[in-house]
């Protein structure tokens, strides 16, 4: 009989990181019950330097370096990340194994039943650029400051009453199954980050083996729809901390593309959606980027 193979799954040890492990890890042995499965938990730059602000860091690797490391020298044999915090070039010698199908894409606000209900100067605590610019858009009376941690840490900050609300992902929230009163906000005020609410397994090219196992958790339509989202962020040259919204949905041979784009100061932005046949999507995405380029000088 030949022997199961075991795997070593790198993850960050954030609650919302291990239990995106455990989903990865549950899919798959589901499907190989004969595997076994160990989580190592490895910290990331961006867990050991929580007063640096994500988007002044100017790090596209942040949450993802050490555990590329791991990968490529053989400490692990895969990782799993939230897409949206993988660089769009993997690391040489490593590839996105499979991508789960993703949750629901949409960003939550937590500290007040709506943006509408909030009074004037109200401060909402983000960490994204891409959030704050699209709430300067809609709602100019409402401040924003930068604010870092795990979920928990986000959750006793606002009510320490440090902010007046906070915005998060709402599939963050649901995976880890918390009842904290929230309001989804529409796609149409707030773009979310391309490959929001994404599940990747990272690998190393070369393990044949386990790229054959993963496939049997790939979801294909996530994998097309993130994929357009993430090409356009390649084609723009930014790293998860660009101030873009692009969330992609496939439904049959339609593909809907919402998109917003704003200038480093947030002072110009563009926004945009678009119902097209999914065979045209990819040409519009890059059309798209080529626009984006010249209109904002990049």
């Amino acid at each position: 009989m030949t022997k199961p193979r075991a795997l070593i799954l790198g993850t960050r040890g954030s609650q919302l990181a291990l239990r995106q492990s455990m989903m990865v890890r549950e899919a798959l042995l589901a499907q190989h019950p004969e595997l076994e499965i160990e989580l190592r938990v490895i910290k990331t730059k961006g867990d050991r330097l929580q007063q640096l602000a994500l988007d002044a860091s100017g790090d596209k690797g942040l949450f993802t370096k050490e555990l590329e490391h791991a990968l490529r020298t053989g400490e692990i044999d895969l990782a799993v990340h939230s897409l949206k915090d993988l660089p769009v070039v993997p690391a040489a010698g490593t590839c996105i194994g499979a991508i789960l199908s993703r949750a629901v894409t949409v960003d939550s606000l937590i500290g007040a039943p709506s943006l509408e209900a909030l009074p004037a100067g109200a401060l909402i605590g983000t960490s994204s650029r891409r959030r704050a610019y699209q709430l300067a858009v809609h709602y100019p009376q409402l401040r924003t400051a930068a604010i870092r941690g795990n979920i928990d840490t986000r959750l006793a900050k606002l009510k320490s009453g440090q902010y007046d609300a906070i915005l998060l992902a709402e599939a963050g929230l649901s995976r880890l199954g918390l009842e904290v009163a929230r309001q989804p906000i529409p796609e149409e005020l707030i773009v979310p980050a391309p490959g929001q609410a994404a599940i990747a397994v990272h690998v190393r090219q070369s393990d044949e083996q386990l790229l054959e196992l993963l496939r049997s958790i790939h979801d294909t339509v996530t994998a097309e729809e993130v994929g357009l989202e993430r090409r356009l962020l390649q084609a723009l040259g930014g790293g998860c901390a660009l101030p873009l919204g692009c969330v992609c949905h496939i439904k049959g041979e339609e593909a809907e593309l919402r998109v917003f784009f704003a200038s480093e100061d947030g002072q110009q932005h563009y926004s945009e959606r678009r119902v097209l046949p999914r065979s045209e999507a990819e040409s519009y995405v890059l059309e798209l980027a080529e626009r984006l380029k010249k209109d904002f000088a990049l």
